[in-house]
């Protein structure tokens, strides 16, 4: 075994080799007639999404057509982008947003209608019925933010897309009875974002889809979230509800919610993109969930009587959709020393059959770091990060030495860390790096209390956790306190920056698409999140004062360690004038600054040469500031 400094180790896994793993399971999960239907992106074809086809003789087809791209722009973040019905798939396509009917052997057809101005008419979350379908719109204008609202299309396309209901800020989850009288949807107002509060409508459908009579409010409101309303096969309507702090389904009765199976963990989880779900009825009326909480994920059965069973999980990391087919369901889990794969679990043995592998490479166990979870003490009570140490054995590090550390604050911020085995975290822990994941106050799948930290609290909560679970790895060891580095995507972004500029903590930051002023994110994000600063900071301009307060870039007189600033120029949710302004403010203070742009690129990278790209300065801006130098064919960050 070999002695070289920490971050100098040579390793198999590259960035090249990240970016070939970065094809990702990516939307929801359909089963109709033995066949297997799901969205992967593949960053080696552009980042483009195609929909892929599994047919019950094992056979995998691409379904979306060569150069298309199955992708919702609904929301920005899409998902929900395709239907299934019948063997014909509707495909949103991201070029123009249209919906495209796909048939085998025949040319893709458009059935919704040329929008007026580019990508103005976006669609997402269908549900189908006989001769129509029913989905969320969202239509652009040239001035004010967008309308959406739930629309009925015509399958063959004869006909404009009709409103079915309108009038509230966001709809999601439109779904037909079986018997395709009635109709239930999820419906929010700012300043909620859909974890915040959400109200559960029904309505009485009549035969051409159209709404009769008055909807009928079930559950939820401002202070309740209501997730993945589901039509069981007898018509009884399930859908979860966070009323006790923990996402629970619950069936809709005369009488107000019953709650079907009381358990300390959430069977739901943030609604970020359009169709995901964490439970399905089965044929026999059971109910099968996936249940998240502070000790992991598990599958449980819950039957008709309430008699619950504890179902063998096929991993430790379960994915964001589930579809049930007869007795078994199919969903993507992994686990630290497993890559996320497609899986099919009979119900209630747990027997597994992998039906579609990701794998991007053979990883001698030698080089995989697995995860201890680390619980530390925070003013708010104990808060949680998975700690990576250096794995690689061909090397070890100088004696005495303790290894570098990257913290990861996750994006979000409503969001959490993924416990699954990333090539992307391996890429530093091969090199002799250690990365902290930190689940910081305000992560989900601990409780609606845990992720009520961050209320009126982003910037102070999220940075606080992070520096503390740094000192708390450092102080017994495990990285050496001198070279602690935080680094994230989005708000994981604004994290790192804040925490450069509000503690003395770090030694360096990377900034992937991250905010650097409140004030300006309020005025020029999307609509989806326009108002979601009212409840991580304050509404304005009351709070104008705590948005300055809180900005990395007013607070750039506290950064005196070198920063690196990654941004795409075609983002529509961080827009690029946010990493500009922070990097001038940090040239004009003398502070060494990398600004690295990628044209083409939105909120997150797709494409595999622009995720290569990035991974390997962000290598190299580390090896400048740590001192060592990266094994490999690596080209060098200038730091101005």
């Amino acid at each position: 075994m070999r002695v070289a400094p920490y971050g100098a180790w040579q390793s198999p896994i590259t960035a090249a080799v990240v970016a070939k793993a970065g094809v990702r399971f990516e939307d929801a999960l359909t089963v109709e007639s033995g066949s297997v239907y799901w969205v992967e992106s593949r960053p080696h074809e552009g980042g483009r999404s195609v929909m892929v086809r599994r047919d019950p003789d094992g056979a995998i087809h691409d379904v979306t057509p060569g150069g298309g791209n199955t992708r919702s722009r609904v929301h920005e973040y899409g998902g929900g982008a395709y239907a299934v019905a019948g063997g014909v798939v509707f495909a949103t396509e991201f070029a123009d947003q249209r919906i495209y009917r796909l048939e085998a052997g025949t040319a893709p057809v458009a059935i919704t209608p040329e929008p007026p101005m580019p990508s103005g008419l976006r669609y997402a979350d269908m549900a189908v019925a006989d001769e129509w379908m029913i989905c969320v719109r969202e239509t652009h204008r040239a001035e004010g933010e967008p309308l959406n609202d739930l629309a009925r299309v015509p399958l063959d396309g004869s006909g404009p897309p009709a409103t079915v209901t309108s009038g509230h800020d966001f709809y999601a989850s439109p779904r037909i009875s079986p018997d395709r009288s009635r109709l239930a949807w999820l419906a929010w107002d700012h300043p909620n974002m859909p974890w915040n509060g959400t109200a559960l409508w029904v309505a009485d459908l009549d035969a051409a889809g159209a709404i009769t009579g008055e909807p009928v409010h079930i559950a939820g409101g401002p202070d309740e979230s209501i997730y993945q309303p589901t039509w069981a096969p007898d018509g009884t309507l399930l859908f979860a509800s966070d009323r006790t702090g923990w996402w629970n389904v619950y069936r809709a009765g005369d009488d107000g919610p019953d709650p079907l199976h009381a358990v300390a963990g959430d069977v739901g989880i943030p609604q970020w993109v359009f169709g995901t779900s964490r439970f399905a009825p089965m044929p026999d009326g059971a109910l099968l969930e996936v249940v998240t909480s502070p000790e992991g994920v598990r599958l449980y059965l819950v039957e008709v009587d309430g008699t619950v069973h504890d179902v063998p999980a096929p991993g430790t990391w379960i994915g964001a959709t589930l579809a049930v087919a007869g007795s078994a369901a199919h969903l993507v889990a992994g686990s630290p020393t497993r890559f996320p794969e497609l899986v099919r679990v009979e119900i209630p043995a747990g027997a597994t059959a992998v039906l579609r592998s990701l794998e991007p490479l053979e990883v001698d166990p030698g080089y995989v770091s697995t995860p201890e979870h680390v619980t530390f003490d925070t003013p708010d009570g104990p808060a949680h990060a998975y700690h990576y140490p250096p794995s690689n054995p061909q090397y070890a590090g100088p004696e005495g030495e303790a290894p570098p550390l990257v913290v990861i604050g996750h994006g979000g911020p409503t969001a959490a860390t993924r416990t699954v085995l990333d090539p992307a975290v391996q890429f530093w822990t091969s090199r002799g790096i250690a990365v902290l994941d930190v689940d910081y106050g305000g992560s989900t799948g601990y409780g609606r209390p845990y992720w009520e930290r961050l209320a009126g609290t982003w910037g102070i909560v999220d940075v606080r956790d992070c520096a503390l679970a740094a000192r708390s790895v450092s102080a017994r060891g495990a990285a050496d306190p001198e070279r602690l580095a935080i680094r994230g995507g989005s708000a994981g972004g604004f994290t790192t920056l804040a925490a450069l500029a509000f503690t003395d903590v770090f030694s360096a930051g990377a900034s992937y698409f991250g905010v650097a002023d409140l004030e300006l994110l309020a005025a020029h994000t999307h609509k989806f999140e326009s108002r979601y600063l009212d409840w991580l900071v304050g509404p304005l301009p009351d709070a104008e004062a705590v948005y300055r307060e809180r900005s990395p870039m007013h607070g750039v007189d506290g950064i005196s360690c070198p920063v690196i600033l990654l941004q795409g120029l075609d983002d529509r949710v961080v827009p690029p004038e946010q990493a500009e302004v922070m990097a001038s403010a940090l040239r004009e203070r003398g502070v060494p600054v990398a600004h690295i742009t990628f044209p083409g690129e939105g909120h997150g990278f797709r494409a595999a040469e622009n995720q290569i790209r990035a991974l390997e300065a962000e290598l190299s801006f580390y090896g400048s500031v740590f001192g060592f130098t990266p094994a490999g064919n690596i080209e060098a960050v200038r730091l101005e």
